[in-house]
């Protein structure tokens, strides 16, 4: 079916950068500025939900803003892989602008301004990553991700922001232009064209080009997108903990590692193609790869006190989950991986919701400190804990479909090797997040915590991390919504 066009793509990425700029116009009235971010953010969500109907129908929709040369443009696409991410980004969107309300009102945090228009400015970019039509695009949108997030990390203006800032920036902007745009020169110079394809099987490169420079071009394109948080190029991902948990979450759930696995898994399935990558044998080996950073990244979040640091760690683990399905190359272990895009979204966000609100009601950052804490803040541990077995992989929860598809996958694939990692992994993950639910509700409080009678946070807070933890249990009892478009791609 020929790609349909279609402006709702253009509106829909205008929706943020419009937002973004009502912002700064209204800075000065607060009420009215977080009502522009929340406006922005509906709208933005109507759009996509809007393209639902013809994306399950088999359409692909297109928009073309600029033709530069002969199969270079600034073009925009909508398919299902496309609603797997933009869905969840754009809803999610909503329910971040009323929690980020409460935690800055609440910490009366200053630039505030600022804040909420680098937030819409970055999901300006996220949504244009989601709706790329060709490597050109999702390379500027990708890297204007990384530029409109910095001023978020570096928020604080204290030596400690500005240093996590200025990791952050160098990993992401050094990695993109060392490694994907010499990629994507070469790709246009054999190609002439960088358009992905309108299918995960073929691939855009041409079958004579030599083996040995398709497997560099795939190596730039795994490493080059840093965002994914793969090792060794991880590390900016911790560093910027320093910024505001609605950052945080941000960062984490919805816009930057997100588009990092995004994008990777977009050129790996329709710039590569699965059978190029199963001719020249680099599914397994990869699934193999990112297998390092699935248990290294969970053995360093055992070691790690403070509960941000923990579950940096932890997103470092579970976005490796994603590109280890697509590697498997088999349809069980695709859908798994692209499933955890969205699946992993609701549970990690609903994760730093939580730690935000713990911070906000009582100050606390280490989870040593959090002892009995969930007797006082039910409903925050409650999600805590619904949004852990999720990251763990336990029924009824969105994580347990992740993990179901990607062990078939393995099993599909044949591979004990990932089997076994997949199973060490959820020890693991049991190991990290068991601990804090654990003593959160069972834990002895101090003598000080006792005299202090914490409660829970803002409303505005408490609800968006109740509706986010209840949507995770929605979508692993009924993942029908998600798993279509997944299915789709196949």
């Amino acid at each position: 079916m020929a790609p349909t066009h279609d402006i709702r793509l253009l509106l829909a990425v205008l929706a943020p950068l419009i937002g973004a700029g009502l912002v700064m116009a209204t800075g000065k009235r607060p009420n009215v500025r977080e009502a522009c971010s929340f406006l922005a953010a509906i709208t933005l969500f109507a759009i996509t939900a809007s393209l639902i109907p013809a994306i399950h129908a088999g359409q692909k929709l297109h928009f073309t803003l600029f033709q530069l040369l002969p199969g270079l443009s600034i073009s925009l696409r909508a398919d299902a892989l496309s609603m797997v991410f933009a869905v969840s980004a754009s809803f999610l969107w909503v329910i971040t602008v009323f929690y980020a309300a409460g935690y800055m009102r609440s910490l009366q945090e200053h630039e505030q301004t600022r804040f909420n228009t680098c937030f819409a400015l970055a999901l300006f970019g996220a949504i244009g990553c989601a709706f790329s039509d060709n490597l050109l695009t999702l390379y500027l949108f990708y890297e204007i991700v990384s530029i409109c997030t910095y001023p978020l990390v570096a928020h604080h203006q204290d030596e400690e922001s500005y240093a996590g800032a200025e990791k952050y920036i160098t990993y992401l902007t050094a990695t993109a232009k060392g490694l994907i745009l010499p990629a994507m020169v070469l790709i246009y110079v054999l190609t002439g064209n960088l358009d992905f394809a309108n299918n995960i099987n073929s691939g855009i490169l041409p079958a004579d080009v030599n083996r040995w420079v398709v497997t560099a071009l795939y190596a730039c394109c795994i490493l080059g997108f840093a965002k994914n948080g793969v090792m060794p190029f991880h590390s900016w991902l911790p560093s910027a903990m320093v910024a505001p948990t609605p950052v945080s979450a941000l960062l984490h759930a919805v816009a930057v590692v997100k588009v990092g696995v995004f994008s990777t898994v977009r050129v790996m399935l329709f710039v590569f193609g699965v059978d190029r990558m199963n001719a020249l044998n680099l599914g397994l080996p990869t699934a193999y790869f990112v297998s390092i950073t699935i248990v290294v990244a969970s053995i360093v979040a055992l070691s790690k006190d403070n509960l941000k640091a923990r579950l940096a760690y932890s997103t470092v683990s579970q976005l490796s989950y994603i590109i280890l399905g697509v590697a498997l190359l088999k349809p069980s272990g695709i859908e798994g991986g692209l499933v955890h895009i969205a699946n992993h979204a609701f549970s990690k966000i609903t994760l730093f919701f939580c730690a935000g609100a713990i911070y906000v009601a009582t100050h606390k950052k280490s989870i040593s400190e959090m002892n009995g804490l969930g007797r006082v803040m039910p409903f925050t541990f409650g999600a805590f804990a619904l949004a852990s077995l999720s990251m763990i992989g336990a029924p009824p929860v969105a994580g347990f479909v992740s993990k179901w598809y990607l062990l078939n996958g393995a099993f599909d694939a044949g591979s004990i090797g990932i089997i076994v990692v997949l199973l060490v992994s959820t020890l693991l993950n049991t190991a990290y997040f068991a601990p804090v639910v654990y003593n959160g509700f069972f834990g002895k409080p101090s003598e000080a915590d006792l005299k202090h009678k914490f409660t829970e946070a803002h409303p505005l807070m408490v609800v968006p991390l109740a509706i986010t933890a209840a949507i995770s249990v929605v979508i692993g009892l009924y993942p029908g919504f998600f798993m279509s478009f997944v299915h789709a791609v196949l």
